[in-house]
Protein backbone atom coordinates (compact mmCIF):
# COMPACT_ATOMS: atom_id res chain seq x y z
CA UNK A 1 0.00 0.00 0.00
CA UNK A 2 1.26 3.49 -0.81
CA UNK A 3 2.02 6.08 1.84
CA UNK A 4 -0.71 8.68 2.39
CA UNK A 5 -0.82 12.42 2.96
CA UNK A 6 -4.09 12.90 4.87
CA UNK A 7 -5.49 16.45 4.97
CA UNK A 8 -8.10 16.40 7.73
CA UNK A 9 -10.73 18.81 9.01
CA UNK A 10 -10.05 17.61 12.57
CA UNK A 11 -7.10 16.78 14.76
CA UNK A 12 -6.12 13.26 15.64
CA UNK A 13 -7.44 13.06 19.21
CA UNK A 14 -9.50 10.84 21.46
CA UNK A 15 -12.79 11.58 19.69
CA UNK A 16 -12.55 9.20 16.75
CA UNK A 17 -14.26 10.07 13.50
CA UNK A 18 -14.17 8.62 9.99
CA UNK A 19 -10.61 9.83 9.39
CA UNK A 20 -9.12 8.01 12.37
CA UNK A 21 -10.99 4.80 11.63
CA UNK A 22 -9.78 4.69 8.02
CA UNK A 23 -6.17 5.47 8.93
CA UNK A 24 -6.15 2.99 11.80
CA UNK A 25 -7.46 0.21 9.56
CA UNK A 26 -4.89 0.96 6.85
CA UNK A 27 -2.05 0.89 9.39
CA UNK A 28 -3.34 -2.29 10.98
CA UNK A 29 -3.44 -3.95 7.60
CA UNK A 30 -0.21 -2.50 6.21
CA UNK A 31 2.27 -2.11 9.09
CA UNK A 32 4.99 -0.67 6.86
CA UNK A 33 2.94 2.14 5.37
CA UNK A 34 3.36 5.71 6.59
CA UNK A 35 0.72 8.39 6.97
CA UNK A 36 1.25 12.12 7.35
CA UNK A 37 -1.94 13.28 9.11
CA UNK A 38 -2.41 17.05 8.75
CA UNK A 39 -4.82 18.36 11.39
CA UNK A 40 -6.05 21.79 12.39
CA UNK A 41 -3.56 24.66 12.09
CA UNK A 42 -1.82 26.43 14.94
CA UNK A 43 -3.51 29.76 14.34
CA UNK A 44 -1.17 32.65 15.17
CA UNK A 45 -3.70 35.41 14.46
CA UNK A 46 -6.33 33.72 16.65
CA UNK A 47 -3.81 33.23 19.47
CA UNK A 48 -2.93 36.91 19.37
CA UNK A 49 -6.56 38.05 19.28
CA UNK A 50 -7.72 35.82 22.12
CA UNK A 51 -4.57 35.44 24.19
CA UNK A 52 -4.72 31.66 23.71
CA UNK A 53 -0.95 31.39 23.40
CA UNK A 54 -0.99 27.88 24.93
CA UNK A 55 -2.80 26.52 21.85
CA UNK A 56 -0.09 27.98 19.63
CA UNK A 57 2.81 26.33 21.45
CA UNK A 58 2.02 22.76 20.39
CA UNK A 59 4.72 20.89 18.49
CA UNK A 60 4.05 21.20 14.77
CA UNK A 61 5.38 17.82 13.60
CA UNK A 62 5.44 14.81 15.90
CA UNK A 63 5.31 11.04 15.92
CA UNK A 64 2.06 9.45 17.09
CA UNK A 65 2.18 7.52 20.35
CA UNK A 66 -0.46 5.10 19.01
CA UNK A 67 0.89 4.05 15.62
CA UNK A 68 4.46 3.63 14.46
CA UNK A 69 3.82 4.82 10.90
CA UNK A 70 1.67 7.83 11.82
CA UNK A 71 3.13 11.35 11.88
CA UNK A 72 0.95 14.26 12.98
CA UNK A 73 1.29 17.78 11.61
CA UNK A 74 -0.44 20.89 12.92
CA UNK A 75 0.80 23.54 10.48
CA UNK A 76 1.35 27.19 11.27
CA UNK A 77 -1.36 29.60 10.07
CA UNK A 78 -0.30 33.24 10.15
CA UNK A 79 -3.15 35.30 8.73
CA UNK A 80 -6.93 35.50 9.22
CA UNK A 81 -8.89 33.80 6.43
CA UNK A 82 -11.39 36.65 6.35
CA UNK A 83 -9.66 38.33 3.42
CA UNK A 84 -8.24 36.99 0.16
CA UNK A 85 -4.59 37.94 0.73
CA UNK A 86 -4.59 36.19 4.09
CA UNK A 87 -6.08 33.05 2.57
CA UNK A 88 -3.44 33.03 -0.16
CA UNK A 89 -0.58 33.42 2.31
CA UNK A 90 -1.97 30.66 4.51
CA UNK A 91 -2.44 28.34 1.53
CA UNK A 92 1.13 28.75 0.32
CA UNK A 93 2.46 28.35 3.86
CA UNK A 94 0.50 25.12 4.26
CA UNK A 95 1.91 23.82 0.96
CA UNK A 96 5.46 24.58 2.07
CA UNK A 97 4.99 22.88 5.44
CA UNK A 98 3.39 19.76 3.95
CA UNK A 99 6.19 19.38 1.42
CA UNK A 100 8.79 19.87 4.15
CA UNK A 101 7.14 17.17 6.27
CA UNK A 102 6.87 14.79 3.31
CA UNK A 103 10.59 15.20 2.66
CA UNK A 104 11.52 14.79 6.32
CA UNK A 105 9.45 11.63 6.73
CA UNK A 106 10.54 10.26 3.36
CA UNK A 107 7.13 9.53 1.85
CA UNK A 108 7.38 7.99 -1.59
CA UNK A 109 4.83 8.57 -4.36
CA UNK A 110 2.00 8.93 -1.80
CA UNK A 111 -1.73 9.16 -2.25
CA UNK A 112 -3.16 12.56 -1.30
CA UNK A 113 -6.37 12.11 0.71
CA UNK A 114 -8.22 15.39 1.25
CA UNK A 115 -11.09 15.89 3.66
CA UNK A 116 -10.76 19.69 3.73
CA UNK A 117 -12.58 21.41 0.84
CA UNK A 118 -10.21 24.40 1.08
CA UNK A 119 -7.12 22.32 0.22
CA UNK A 120 -7.46 22.11 -3.57
CA UNK A 121 -4.24 24.13 -4.01
CA UNK A 122 -2.29 21.08 -2.80
CA UNK A 123 -3.40 18.90 -5.70
CA UNK A 124 -0.51 18.24 -8.06
CA UNK A 125 2.00 20.05 -5.83
CA UNK A 126 3.02 17.53 -3.15
CA UNK A 127 4.40 14.74 -5.33
CA UNK A 128 1.30 12.60 -5.02
CA UNK A 129 0.41 9.61 -7.18
CA UNK A 130 -3.28 10.57 -7.11
CA UNK A 131 -5.66 12.89 -5.25
CA UNK A 132 -8.77 11.65 -3.43
CA UNK A 133 -11.44 13.97 -2.05
CA UNK A 134 -13.54 12.50 0.78
CA UNK A 135 -16.80 14.35 1.52
CA UNK A 136 -18.62 13.54 4.76
CA UNK A 137 -20.86 16.59 5.24
CA UNK A 138 -22.36 19.17 2.88
CA UNK A 139 -20.94 22.21 4.66
CA UNK A 140 -22.43 24.58 2.08
CA UNK A 141 -25.87 23.73 3.49
CA UNK A 142 -25.13 24.82 7.05
CA UNK A 143 -27.66 27.52 7.84
CA UNK A 144 -25.57 29.09 10.60
CA UNK A 145 -22.85 30.13 8.13
CA UNK A 146 -23.05 33.45 6.31
CA UNK A 147 -24.12 33.44 2.67
CA UNK A 148 -20.62 34.59 1.72
CA UNK A 149 -19.01 31.70 3.61
CA UNK A 150 -21.42 29.17 2.08
CA UNK A 151 -20.57 30.48 -1.39
CA UNK A 152 -16.83 30.13 -0.65
CA UNK A 153 -17.46 26.54 0.43
CA UNK A 154 -19.47 25.79 -2.73
CA UNK A 155 -16.72 27.16 -4.98
CA UNK A 156 -13.96 25.32 -3.08
CA UNK A 157 -15.93 22.08 -3.05
CA UNK A 158 -16.61 22.26 -6.79
CA UNK A 159 -12.91 22.89 -7.47
CA UNK A 160 -11.93 19.91 -5.32
CA UNK A 161 -14.45 17.67 -7.09
CA UNK A 162 -13.12 18.65 -10.52
CA UNK A 163 -9.46 18.32 -9.55
CA UNK A 164 -9.61 15.02 -7.65
CA UNK A 165 -8.88 11.75 -9.39
CA UNK A 166 -11.51 10.16 -7.16
CA UNK A 167 -14.31 11.60 -5.04
CA UNK A 168 -15.51 9.51 -2.10
CA UNK A 169 -18.82 10.33 -0.40
CA UNK A 170 -20.59 8.76 2.56
CA UNK A 171 -24.25 9.30 1.64
CA UNK A 172 -26.70 9.03 -1.23
CA UNK A 173 -27.47 12.75 -1.09
CA UNK A 174 -23.80 13.67 -1.46
CA UNK A 175 -23.40 11.25 -4.34
CA UNK A 176 -26.36 12.73 -6.22
CA UNK A 177 -25.26 16.33 -5.68
CA UNK A 178 -21.61 15.79 -6.69
CA UNK A 179 -21.82 13.16 -9.42
CA UNK A 180 -21.94 15.52 -12.42
CA UNK A 181 -18.74 17.33 -11.42
CA UNK A 182 -16.43 14.36 -10.82
CA UNK A 183 -14.19 12.16 -12.91
CA UNK A 184 -15.16 9.22 -10.73
CA UNK A 185 -17.26 9.04 -7.58
CA UNK A 186 -17.86 6.17 -5.16
CA UNK A 187 -20.04 5.95 -2.08
CA UNK A 188 -18.38 4.45 0.99
CA UNK A 189 -20.60 4.76 4.03
CA UNK A 190 -19.31 5.02 7.56
CA UNK A 191 -18.89 1.87 9.58
CA UNK A 192 -18.09 0.49 13.01
CA UNK A 193 -15.79 -1.95 14.77
CA UNK A 194 -18.51 -4.06 16.36
CA UNK A 195 -16.02 -5.99 18.50
CA UNK A 196 -15.42 -2.76 20.44
CA UNK A 197 -18.87 -2.92 22.08
CA UNK A 198 -19.33 -6.24 23.96
CA UNK A 199 -19.97 -4.44 27.28
CA UNK A 200 -23.13 -2.95 25.77
CA UNK A 201 -24.67 -6.35 25.12
CA UNK A 202 -25.04 -7.24 28.77
CA UNK A 203 -28.71 -6.56 29.58
CA UNK A 204 -29.02 -3.42 31.67
CA UNK A 205 -30.97 -3.73 34.89
CA UNK A 206 -33.95 -1.41 34.65
CA UNK A 207 -33.96 1.19 37.40
CA UNK A 208 -36.63 3.62 38.44
CA UNK A 209 -35.16 6.31 36.16
CA UNK A 210 -35.21 5.53 32.42
CA UNK A 211 -32.06 6.85 30.71
CA UNK A 212 -32.27 8.16 27.15
CA UNK A 213 -28.85 9.01 25.76
CA UNK A 214 -27.30 10.76 22.79
CA UNK A 215 -23.61 10.32 21.95
CA UNK A 216 -22.19 12.59 19.26
CA UNK A 217 -21.50 16.18 18.31
CA UNK A 218 -23.65 18.68 20.18
CA UNK A 219 -24.31 21.09 17.35
CA UNK A 220 -27.28 23.31 16.61
CA UNK A 221 -27.24 22.37 12.92
CA UNK A 222 -27.95 18.78 13.93
CA UNK A 223 -29.96 18.80 17.15
CA UNK A 224 -33.67 19.59 17.37
CA UNK A 225 -33.98 21.17 20.81
CA UNK A 226 -37.77 21.01 20.64
CA UNK A 227 -37.60 17.22 20.57
CA UNK A 228 -35.24 17.08 23.54
CA UNK A 229 -37.52 19.43 25.46
CA UNK A 230 -40.58 17.38 24.55
CA UNK A 231 -39.02 14.15 25.79
CA UNK A 232 -37.74 15.70 29.02
CA UNK A 233 -40.99 17.46 29.91
CA UNK A 234 -43.44 14.72 28.88
CA UNK A 235 -41.52 12.13 30.89
CA UNK A 236 -40.19 14.10 33.89
CA UNK A 237 -39.07 10.97 35.74
CA UNK A 238 -36.63 10.07 32.91
CA UNK A 239 -33.09 11.27 32.44
CA UNK A 240 -31.82 12.58 29.10
CA UNK A 241 -28.04 12.45 28.62
CA UNK A 242 -26.34 14.48 25.87
CA UNK A 243 -22.67 13.51 25.55
CA UNK A 244 -20.09 14.69 23.03
CA UNK A 245 -17.99 17.56 21.67
CA UNK A 246 -19.96 20.71 22.47
CA UNK A 247 -20.38 23.36 19.78
CA UNK A 248 -23.56 24.86 21.19
CA UNK A 249 -24.18 28.58 21.44
CA UNK A 250 -24.88 30.14 24.83
CA UNK A 251 -28.56 30.29 23.93
CA UNK A 252 -28.64 26.61 22.99
CA UNK A 253 -26.84 25.72 26.21
CA UNK A 254 -29.46 27.67 28.15
CA UNK A 255 -32.27 25.69 26.47
CA UNK A 256 -30.81 22.44 27.77
CA UNK A 257 -29.80 23.93 31.10
CA UNK A 258 -33.40 24.92 31.80
CA UNK A 259 -34.44 21.25 31.79
CA UNK A 260 -33.68 19.67 35.20
CA UNK A 261 -33.62 16.09 33.90
CA UNK A 262 -31.23 16.81 31.00
CA UNK A 263 -27.53 16.23 31.66
CA UNK A 264 -24.85 17.50 29.27
CA UNK A 265 -21.61 15.54 29.47
CA UNK A 266 -18.26 16.37 27.83
CA UNK A 267 -16.75 14.37 24.99
CA UNK A 268 -15.22 11.01 25.86
CA UNK A 269 -12.29 9.08 24.41
CA UNK A 270 -13.17 6.41 21.86
CA UNK A 271 -12.11 3.69 24.29
CA UNK A 272 -14.82 4.90 26.71
CA UNK A 273 -17.67 5.08 24.17
CA UNK A 274 -18.97 1.53 24.88
CA UNK A 275 -19.22 2.26 28.58
CA UNK A 276 -21.27 5.40 27.92
CA UNK A 277 -23.64 3.57 25.57
CA UNK A 278 -24.00 0.76 28.12
CA UNK A 279 -25.39 3.29 30.60
CA UNK A 280 -28.32 4.14 28.28
CA UNK A 281 -31.64 2.33 28.26
CA UNK A 282 -32.34 3.85 24.84
CA UNK A 283 -29.94 5.44 22.34
CA UNK A 284 -31.58 8.52 20.84
CA UNK A 285 -31.00 10.69 17.78
CA UNK A 286 -33.07 13.91 18.06
CA UNK A 287 -31.76 15.28 14.77
CA UNK A 288 -33.36 18.01 12.72
CA UNK A 289 -34.56 17.07 9.24
CA UNK A 290 -32.78 19.50 6.91
CA UNK A 291 -30.83 19.30 3.65
CA UNK A 292 -27.66 19.39 5.78
CA UNK A 293 -28.59 16.39 7.94
CA UNK A 294 -29.78 14.63 4.79
CA UNK A 295 -26.17 14.75 3.56
CA UNK A 296 -24.90 12.80 6.59
CA UNK A 297 -24.30 9.14 7.26
CA UNK A 298 -24.04 9.35 11.04
CA UNK A 299 -21.40 7.17 12.68
CA UNK A 300 -23.86 7.13 15.59
CA UNK A 301 -26.12 4.86 13.53
CA UNK A 302 -23.48 2.15 13.34
CA UNK A 303 -22.32 2.59 16.94
CA UNK A 304 -25.88 2.41 18.21
CA UNK A 305 -26.50 -0.76 16.19
CA UNK A 306 -23.25 -2.31 17.47
CA UNK A 307 -24.39 -1.69 21.04
CA UNK A 308 -27.57 -3.71 20.48
CA UNK A 309 -29.45 -1.13 22.54
CA UNK A 310 -32.96 0.06 21.60
CA UNK A 311 -32.86 3.09 19.28
CA UNK A 312 -35.22 6.04 18.89
CA UNK A 313 -34.58 8.59 16.16
CA UNK A 314 -36.11 10.97 13.68
CA UNK A 315 -36.44 9.60 10.15
CA UNK A 316 -33.19 11.09 8.89
CA UNK A 317 -30.74 9.71 6.33
CA UNK A 318 -29.15 6.47 7.45
CA UNK A 319 -31.58 5.66 10.26
CA UNK A 320 -34.61 5.34 8.02
CA UNK A 321 -32.76 2.64 6.05
CA UNK A 322 -32.98 0.51 9.19
CA UNK A 323 -36.51 1.33 10.28
CA UNK A 324 -37.02 -2.34 11.19
CA UNK A 325 -34.31 -1.97 13.84
CA UNK A 326 -34.96 1.63 14.93
CA UNK A 327 -38.04 3.30 16.37
CA UNK A 328 -38.61 6.36 14.19
CA UNK A 329 -40.79 9.38 14.85
CA UNK A 330 -40.93 12.97 13.62
CA UNK A 331 -42.24 16.01 15.41
CA UNK A 332 -42.48 16.26 19.18
CA UNK A 333 -45.29 13.72 19.59
CA UNK A 334 -43.78 11.28 17.11
CA UNK A 335 -40.31 11.39 18.64
CA UNK A 336 -41.60 10.93 22.20
CA UNK A 337 -43.72 7.98 20.99
CA UNK A 338 -40.63 6.45 19.37
CA UNK A 339 -38.70 6.83 22.64
CA UNK A 340 -41.49 5.16 24.62
CA UNK A 341 -41.70 2.30 22.11
CA UNK A 342 -37.94 1.81 22.29
CA UNK A 343 -38.02 1.71 26.09
CA UNK A 344 -40.73 -0.98 25.97
CA UNK A 345 -38.66 -3.29 23.74
CA UNK A 346 -38.10 -6.81 25.01
CA UNK A 347 -34.54 -7.23 23.69
CA UNK A 348 -35.50 -9.41 20.73
CA UNK A 349 -33.90 -7.03 18.19
CA UNK A 350 -30.50 -6.78 19.88
CA UNK A 351 -28.87 -9.65 17.97
CA UNK A 352 -30.16 -8.37 14.64
CA UNK A 353 -28.72 -4.92 15.33
CA UNK A 354 -25.32 -6.35 16.20
CA UNK A 355 -25.37 -8.56 13.09
CA UNK A 356 -25.97 -5.52 10.87
CA UNK A 357 -23.14 -3.67 12.58
CA UNK A 358 -20.79 -6.62 12.09
CA UNK A 359 -21.55 -6.63 8.35
CA UNK A 360 -20.75 -2.92 8.08
CA UNK A 361 -17.27 -2.87 9.57
CA UNK A 362 -14.53 -0.34 8.90
CA UNK A 363 -12.53 -3.27 7.62
CA UNK A 364 -15.10 -3.87 4.87
CA UNK A 365 -15.15 -0.15 4.04
CA UNK A 366 -11.38 -0.12 3.60
CA UNK A 367 -11.67 -3.28 1.50
CA UNK A 368 -14.05 -1.40 -0.82
CA UNK A 369 -11.63 1.51 -1.09
CA UNK A 370 -8.68 -0.76 -1.80
CA UNK A 371 -10.59 -2.39 -4.64
CA UNK A 372 -11.11 1.04 -6.22
CA UNK A 373 -7.41 1.84 -5.73
CA UNK A 374 -6.54 -1.42 -7.46
CA UNK A 375 -8.79 -0.59 -10.40
CA UNK A 376 -7.03 2.77 -10.73
CA UNK A 377 -3.57 1.13 -10.43
CA UNK A 378 -2.76 3.28 -7.41
CA UNK A 379 -1.48 0.40 -5.34
CA UNK A 380 0.81 -1.34 -7.81
CA UNK A 381 0.38 -4.95 -8.84
CA UNK A 382 -2.20 -6.52 -6.53
CA UNK A 383 -0.60 -9.96 -6.46
CA UNK A 384 2.68 -11.40 -7.65
CA UNK A 385 3.44 -14.95 -8.71
CA UNK A 386 2.82 -17.67 -6.19
CA UNK A 387 5.27 -17.08 -3.41
CA UNK A 388 5.62 -17.69 0.28
CA UNK A 389 6.15 -15.25 3.10
CA UNK A 390 6.81 -17.03 6.39
CA UNK A 391 5.03 -20.06 4.98
CA UNK A 392 1.92 -18.16 3.80
CA UNK A 393 0.98 -18.48 0.15
CA UNK A 394 0.39 -15.34 -1.92
CA UNK A 395 -2.14 -15.69 -4.73
CA UNK A 396 -1.79 -14.31 -8.25
CA UNK A 397 -5.42 -13.27 -8.61
CA UNK A 398 -8.50 -12.71 -6.51
CA UNK A 399 -9.93 -16.04 -7.62
CA UNK A 400 -6.84 -17.77 -6.30
CA UNK A 401 -7.35 -16.08 -2.95
CA UNK A 402 -10.50 -18.12 -2.47
CA UNK A 403 -8.49 -21.27 -3.12
CA UNK A 404 -5.93 -20.25 -0.49
CA UNK A 405 -8.63 -19.51 2.07
CA UNK A 406 -9.43 -16.54 4.23
CA UNK A 407 -7.61 -18.03 7.21
CA UNK A 408 -4.32 -17.84 5.31
CA UNK A 409 -4.69 -14.27 4.10
CA UNK A 410 -5.53 -11.36 6.37
CA UNK A 411 -6.92 -9.47 3.37
CA UNK A 412 -7.55 -10.34 -0.26
CA UNK A 413 -6.16 -6.93 -1.09
CA UNK A 414 -2.76 -6.82 0.44
CA UNK A 415 -1.68 -7.73 3.92
CA UNK A 416 0.07 -11.09 4.02
CA UNK A 417 1.85 -12.25 7.16
CA UNK A 418 2.27 -8.61 8.26
CA UNK A 419 3.87 -7.67 4.94
CA UNK A 420 2.03 -5.52 2.43
CA UNK A 421 1.94 -7.19 -0.95
CA UNK A 422 1.20 -3.92 -2.70
CA UNK A 423 4.05 -2.00 -4.29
Amino acid sequence: MRDIIFISLENWDGVWRRNQFLCAEWMRRFPRMRILFVGRPRDASYALRTGAIHSFKATALRQSDEYKGLTLLNPLKLMPNSFAVGRHINAELLLRQVNSAVKKIGLRDPLLWINDHFASHLVGRVGERAAIYDITDDWALMGASSSEERQRVRVADAEMCSKADLVVVCSEALEKSRKANCRRIVRVSNGVDADHYPVCRVPRARGTVPVFGYLGSLHGERLDFGLIQALATSWPQCKVVMCGPCMLTEYERSLLGALPNVEVLPEVHYRDVPGVLASFDVCILPHRKTPFTESLNPIKLWEYLASGRPIAATSVAGFRDFSHLCNLGDGAAGFVAACRAAYREDGSKAESRVAVAESNSWRSRVEDLLEVFRQESWVGAPFGKWAATDGVAVAESRSEVSAVGTDSLNSSLGEVALESNWR
